[in-house]
């Protein structure tokens, strides 16, 4: 656990400017709109090779004699980097933790599913200090073991490992964590400019009553929790408690989870501040050529040992650091604490009275004891009320705190894989949990064409039936594996009421869908989706073309009882720029909302131009608004948007903040309205070359071809059992 509840939906609900240009251009053009995130993990950059599928790879991978291996490794190779106590678990904890530690539920974002920890900043986070050391005392496993086992799940593996060897009885554990190769930029980590800013200062990342921006979870800028010294380095159990329970469900841990995972991320393992923070060298990142990426050396003492430094902190937290007990809760609540500051000058709370046979033997002369601290995050433990009487249950019955923690370790190593379909190893548990979105198998077994024309002879019109099967599967984050078209989640609680779905007409759709659905046998969700589909073929006839879109049946529909309705509040769309929606105004612009969406999707820029485009001519925007709808065949699968946007006969004027018309040049009269996700098309100058690429009079049949991929795409975005 670093040693460092409800959402808010906040002013702003994305990037804070994420996705305009930086660097040199910015001092340019600071408001510029950078795509970069829709090509960020181009092929280009994987050395690995198109025909390379993890997924596959990985089946061969010897589980048994990896396990074998890491094991060893937790007592051996103590030469270069020694182990506290001759054990790396730790260490090992500590590397997992703050990889899997990132995600946060608001926007899916973060987590270890990429081994993004190996890539600036978060290999440079002072959070993070020394784990560069974990990762090079694993690197001779990835080499034995090679493609067969990624970086991201050895780093996730391997704290888990570190647990069953200190005595824990896992939950489990499922490989197939893919690698990317270079950094996430999608990931806003917030908009300070300096390593733990306080919160208090000018770019603050809180507003209200404490109320955290979103979608961050940590307090801090490179921290991935809370501080471990209080809020603003300030000791006060009950503030950093409220601190603590809002981070922690922003990583979708409730209550319970949170104490087990506190108590049992500092059951083992210690903190180090036993020296001279300003002897330590540059991070990764900064550091000198010749550091060969490792960072935080002390080439001035000796730095290991009873003398290293990480956090500034010092001391473990139970007599027994390396194994697996009761012994946090026996330290927490059979003592009474007071505050000191450990000798590199970090606040934290110290035993008033403790026996010298409860100190854990100093790392260096086992003659001799060590200390034992907690920080302001563990005395919230115990003195917030709520927190209290869940550390009392679990000192009091230390197997069931041990089967919390187990499942909660689970949780959030796992959180961002998405369904238990795409865990693969004979350790992956097969019980489904409701935080995996589970959806049951649905019946491929029916009459697909006959239903078909069931839906065509429907009262549903082109675009109700695009509008709804798009809303059904526009949920879906290639964050964290959720949402999506998959279980039929929109016809219940809580996005059958969602404003951003048009519940009135959501409603008109599912009544006609779901009977259709029932008397052909077909999941409700297949049903959706195939309406879709019939609106694109008939849009696309309109147009003058006569096509099939590809469907694969096999969709099932969720119940309410596997829907934790709560955590799908954050998958509430608050704008869709595909459909020229905005729930309000925020603080960034529509089109940077339009970039965070498409990347959520998994779009290119490509595919977002031709969908975006094609969406509109087909009549789909929210509330039947014509803003962007340039086309005077509603309806029809045409090129019309961009050969309309990009004519030079019209002239755009502002008639509001985020309203615009096209004007004729000569006359001035107004031809078609549009905001700002539509302009930008024709502003923006890579996305101009897009539009006008598909305005060119002999890309109509293209750009017909490329929506249906698109479309495709987006429908089939969650079934990964045809993946």
């Amino acid at each position: 656990m670093s040693n460092k509840g409800e959402q808010h939906i906040g002013k702003c609900p994305v990037m804070h400017g994420a996705n305009t240009n930086d660097g040199l251009p910015k001092k340019w053009w600071p408001n510029a709109l950078n795509l970069d995130i829709l090509s960020q993990h181009d092929k280009k950059t994987d050395p690995m090779g198109s025909d390379f599928d993890y997924r596959k790879e990985v089946l061969k991978l010897d589980v048994n004699a990896l396990k074998k291996d890491l094991i060893t490794l937790m007592t051996d190779s103590q030469e270069w980097w020694p182990a506290d106590w001759g054990h790396y678990g730790g260490l090992m904890v500590r590397l997992t933790w703050h990889a899997a530690g990132t995600y946060r539920i608001t926007d899916g974002r973060g987590g270890a599913g990429t081994g993004n920890q190996r890539f600036a900043p978060l290999n440079s986070w002072p959070d993070n200090a020394n784990l560069d050391k974990g990762r090079r005392l694993l690197w001779p496993i990835k080499k034995k073991y090679g493609n067969k086992l990624s970086w991201a799940d050895l780093i996730s593996y391997a704290g888990t490992i570190a647990y069953e060897s200190m005595g824990l009885k896992t939950y489990g554990f499922a490989f197939g964590r893919e690698d990317i190769w270079h950094p996430e930029k999608d990931i806003y980590w917030g908009a300070e400019n300096e390593w733990l800013e306080s919160s208090g200062g000018d770019e603050s990342r809180y507003s209200g009553d404490r109320e955290l921006e979103n979608p961050l979870a940590a307090v801090m800028m490179g921290l991935i929790y809370v501080n471990p010294e209080g809020v603003d380095g300030k000791p006060d159990p009950i503030k950093t408690a409220h601190d603590v329970r809002e981070t922690f469900a922003r990583m979708a841990m409730n209550d319970e989870e949170t104490v087990a995972l506190t108590a049992g991320g500092h059951t083992v393992g210690k903190c180090h501040g036993n020296g001279d923070v300003s002897q330590l060298g540059a991070e990764p990142e900064g550091a000198d050529i010749e550091e060969q990426g490792l960072g935080w050396n002390n080439n001035t003492q000796r730095g290991i040992g009873s003398d290293s430094v990480t956090s500034g902190l010092e001391g473990a937290w139970t007599t027994h650091p390396t194994r697996w007990d009761n012994g946090f809760f026996d330290m927490l609540m059979g003592h009474e604490w007071e505050l000191n500051k450990s000798p590199a000058g970090a606040w934290q709370w110290e035993p008033v009275d403790i026996k010298n046979d409860d100190l854990p033997v100093n790392l260096d002369d086992t003659s001799e004891a060590s200390s034992i601290l907690m920080t302001d995050a563990d005395m919230a433990m115990k003195i917030d009320p709520e927190y209290r009487k869940i550390s009392e249950k679990f000192h009091n019955d230390p197997d069931y705190f041990s089967e919390v923690f187990a499942r909660a370790w689970f949780k959030l190593t796992h959180r961002d894989m998405g369904p238990n379909s795409r865990y693969i190893g004979p350790d992956a548990p097969s019980e489904d949990l409701i935080w995996q979105d589970p959806v049951p198998q649905g019946n491929s077994d029916y009459d697909v064409q006959a239903l078909k024309e069931k839906i065509e002879t429907s009262e549903l019109s082109t675009s109700e039936m695009v509008s709804t099967a798009w809303d059904s599967a526009r949920t879906f984050r290639n964050s964290d594996n959720r949402g999506g078209a998959n279980g039929a989640r929109i016809r219940l609680t809580p996005q059958r009421n969602w404003e951003g779905n048009e519940p009135a007409r959501l409603n008109k759709v599912l009544n006609v869908l779901e009977e259709l659905a029932k008397e052909s046998g077909a999941s409700i969700a297949d049903t959706i989706v195939l309406a879709g589909n019939v609106g694109i073929e008939q849009a696309a006839r309109a147009g003058g073309f006569s096509l099939t879109v590809p469907f694969t049946p096999g969709r099932g529909d969720a119940t309410e009882d596997q829907t934790d309705s709560e955590s799908f509040e954050y998958l509430e769309p608050i704008h869709d720029g595909f459909r020229n929606w905005i729930k309000k105004d925020y603080a960034v612009q529509p089109e940077e909302l339009l970039i965070d969406k498409a990347q959520l999707l998994g779009l290119t820029a490509p595919e977002m131009t031709v969908l975006l485009g094609g969406l509109r001519v087909i009549g789909t925007n929210h509330g039947s608004t014509d803003h962007g709808v340039f086309t005077d065949k509603v309806g029809s699968l045409s090129n019309d948007f961009f050969t309309n946007l990009t004519d030079m006969q019209y002239t755009w004027k502002p008639t509001g903040k985020n309203s615009y018309e096209l004007c004729d040049r000569n006359s001035g009269d107004a031809k078609w309205k549009a905001s700002r996700v539509d302009l930008v098309f024709g502003s923006n100058s890579i996305l101009r070359g897009y539009a006008e690429f598909y305005a060119q009079d002999d890309n109509n049949k293209r750009f017909v071809k490329d929506f249906v991929m698109a479309w495709i795409k987006i429908m089939n975005s969650d079934r990964f059992d045809i993946k």
